[in-house]
C-alpha cells in the first residue's frame, strides 16, 4: 500500500537550464535577463565579454615602419659592402707599395754601404801615400816627393796644394792635414752620402704607405660593423631598438665614407 501511494504522487516537470555566457555563468531558463537567453529557446545571449587589448602593440614596430627600417638596412648593407671591399682593396695596394718602397730602400742602402766601403779604401791608400810624401817632401827629396804627389787621386791633390798655400811648416794655425781641408771631396764619399739620403727618404715614404694601410684596415672594420649593426637591425621587433641600429650603422657608414674621401689612393 505505501509503495502504490508513493507511486500515485504527481511529479512536476522540472525544465533545466542552459549554460550560456562567458566565464561560466549558470543562466535559468526562463529568467529573460540578458545575456543569458530566451527562456525555453536555448539561443546564446546577446551580451559577452569583449576581447582583451593587445598591450605589445604599442612596443612592435607598426607595418610602415617595419617597411622604412629594411629598406634602409639594405642601402645600408649595400653601401658598407661596396666600401668595405674597396677599403679591403686600397689596403692590400698600398702593403704592395710598402713592400716595394722597403726593398727599393734596402737597395739603396747596400749601394750606399758600398760606396762608403770604396771611399774607406781611397782615404787609406791616400794617408799612405800622403804619409811617403811628406817623408820625401821634409828630406828634400823633391824627384821622390814629385813621383807621390802625381800618385794623389784627382780629388785629393786640390786639397794638397791648398794645404801647402797655409804654409803648415811655418803656420800653427795651418789645419793637420790634406784631409781636414774643403778641397777634399771623394765622389764615392760623395755618392754614399747621396744613396744614404735616398734610402731614407724611400724609408720614410715606406713608412707612410704602411700608415695608409692601416688606415684602411680601420676602415674595413667601420664598414663591417656598419654591416654587422644594419643587418641586425630588422631581426628585432621593438621600434627604439630598430632605429637605435640603424641610425648607429648610419652614423658609422658617413664616418667611414669621409675618412676615406680623405684618405690617398692607388688604382
Amino acid at each position: 500500500a505505501r509503495r502504490l501511494a508513493v507511486s500515485r504522487v504527481p511529479r512536476r516537470p522540472v525544465r533545466v537550464g542552459a549554460i550560456r555566457g562567458t566565464k561560466g555563468e549558470l543562466v535559468a531558463a526562463g529568467t529573460g535577463e540578458p545575456g543569458t537567453g530566451e527562456p525555453g529557446t536555448g539561443q546564446p545571449g546577446t551580451r559577452g565579454a569583449e576581447p582583451a587589448p593587445d598591450r605589445s602593440r604599442g612596443d612592435r614596430a607598426q607595418p610602415g615602419r617595419e617597411r622604412a627600417i629594411e629598406i634602409a638596412s639594405a642601402v645600408l648593407l649595400s653601401l658598407a659592402t661596396v666600401l668595405a671591399a674597396w677599403s679591403a682593396f686600397q689596403s692590400a695596394k698600398w702593403s704592395g707599395v710598402q713592400a716595394i718602397r722597403f726593398s727599393r730602400a734596402m737597395a739603396l742602402r747596400t749601394e750606399s754601404v758600398r760606396a762608403s766601403t770604396l771611399a774607406g779604401q781611397q782615404t787609406q791608400i791616400e794617408e799612405d801615400l800622403f804619409s811617403q810624401w811628406v817623408n820625401a817632401y821634409a828630406a828634400g827629396h823633391s824627384r821622390l816627393a814629385n813621383f807621390y804627389f802625381h800618385r794623389f787621386s784627382p780629388e785629393f791633390r786640390p786639397a794638397v796644394r791648398a794645404w801647402l798655400a797655409t804654409n803648415p811648416l811655418h803656420n800653427s794655425r795651418a789645419p793637420a792635414s790634406p784631409f781636414s781641408m774643403p778641397q777634399y771631396r771623394l765622389a764615392a764619399t760623395t755618392a754614399a752620402n747621396s744613396l744614404r739620403r735616398a734610402a731614407e727618404e724611400r724609408t720614410n715614404a715606406a713608412l707612410n704607405a704602411n700608415q695608409n694601410s692601416d688606415n684602411y684596415v680601420l676602415l674595413t672594420v667601420l664598414f663591417a660593423s656598419t654591416l654587422l649593426f644594419a643587418g641586425l637591425a630588422p631581426k628585432f621587433t621593438a621600434t627604439t631598438v630598430q632605429t637605435t641600429m640603424t641610425v648607429l650603422a648610419l652614423i658609422l657608414l658617413v664616418a667611414g665614407a669621409a675618412f676615406l674621401v680623405a684618405f690617398p689612393r692607388r688604382y
